[in-house]
């Protein structure tokens, strides 16, 4: 196995938290803390569940068990981030975090075993555990965006009715390898 896996691992992480910072932009501070009712979490509490999850699972992970002594995964879906400021301070933070972990690792690191709640995983596994995780959790972001921007929501991707012209555009091109991930991370870094 190349790097390839790595490489793509962090492009779908970074395609992921684009989707997240995306529709956190298009909410009102309110829209951020709303929760829709007694059962549901709010934007600003799944955040804190996955900055819990990413500082516990990738902070020393490779030495360390993934799920830390010190995590309180109840008191993460206690809906009681301040503001958006603090809301985006724990968003940045779990991915810094992520990212840390992952960006020195090679090829050689991925059979590494690794243990989350004392069970064994290769870099691997561990990897792929995540990019499970946390697109779950970005969907439930995104959906919620979309449910309370309703008609004023910009579409994240191919907006309905455009996917006829959408497949034009892409069919003219030659064809080439090209991460799905790396059109919408182009585009951001041209936003930003």
């Amino acid at each position: 196995m190349t790097n390839d896996f790595l490489d793509s691992a962090k492009k779908q992480f970074e395609y992921y938290k684009m989707l997240g910072e995306k529709t956190f932009s298009q909410l009102t501070d309110e829209q951020l803390f709303r929760q829709l009712n007694k059962e549901s979490n709010s934007i600003a509490t799944i955040v804190k569940h996955l900055w819990g999850n990413m500082l516990s699972r990738w902070t020393d992970f490779l030495t360390t068990d993934g799920e830390k002594e010190w995590r309180q995964r109840d008191a993460e879906f206690e809906n009681d981030i301040a503001d958006r400021t603090e809301l985006l301070e724990k968003w940045n933070e779990g991915w810094t975090c992520l990212f840390n972990a992952i960006n020195p690792l090679t090829k050689n690191d991925l059979a590494k075993e690794i243990f989350i709640r004392n069970q064994g995983h290769t870099i691997t596994e561990a990897i792929n555990r995540q990019l499970a995780h946390y697109p779950y959790h970005v969907g439930q972001i995104v959906f919620i965006g979309k449910l309370l921007c309703n008609e004023n929501w910009t579409s994240l991707s191919i907006p309905k009715g455009n996917s006829k012209e959408y497949n034009a555009d892409k069919f003219s091109e030659p064809k080439h390898k090209q991460h799905f991930t790396d059109e919408y991370i182009n585009k951001k870094n041209k936003t930003t």
